[in-house]
């Protein structure tokens, strides 16, 4: 046994422990860090579907919004693009650990049918849209509606066809 070169058992405890550490201290902060991406990406799916709405809005439905987030990822009629992605076209819709879900207000007084093939009346004069963290990745609820404005809570944002939402819920700034 003499002369032979290696770790001792004491030494490998000293390094797993600063492992142990190392890791105890980077863990919280990759985990705020993962939490502030599926926020940062559940505003920007928020934006993109007002963005979307507000092109229907023109160029499909006279005015009028789509009811539903699958009325929006159905193309129209002779072949241009759906107003949003496929991976947002179902109603709920899940995206970076946030659901993502629409409420279609009233149905548009004298809407025609739409350019993607919905029938007439189908379109609604008002939307809203609430993202909400699954799990415990994140810890903001998202809303906004056909004003364009987004806005953050501690809870779910409670619906709101016109204006701003109550139960605390606050711009985004």
């Amino acid at each position: 046994m003499t002369g032979q070169k290696g770790f001792t058992l004491i030494e490998l405890l000293i390094v797993v422990a600063i492992i142990g550490i190392v890791a105890g201290i980077a863990v919280p902060s990759l985990m705020r860090t993962r939490a502030a991406g599926a926020e940062a990406s559940a505003i920007g799916t928020l934006r993109a579907i007002n963005g979307a709405q507000a092109s229907y809005a023109a160029g499909c439905a006279a005015g009028a919004f789509a009811p539903s987030l699958s009325n929006l990822g159905t193309a129209p009629i002779g072949g241009a693009a759906a107003f949003i992605s496929p991976e947002l076209a179902v109603d709920p819709a899940t995206k970076n650990n946030y659901t993502i879900s629409m409420t279609a207000g009233a149905p548009a007084t004298g809407a025609p049918a739409t350019c993607n093939g919905a029938a007439a009346g189908t379109a609604v004069s008002t939307y809203f849209v609430s993202g909400n963290p699954i799990g415990f990745i994140g810890s903001r609820f998202f809303g906004t509606n056909q004003g364009g404005t987004i806005y953050q809570a501690g809870a779910p944002v409670p619906v709101t066809q016109q204006g701003a939402p109550g139960g605390g819920a606050v711009p985004i700034q």
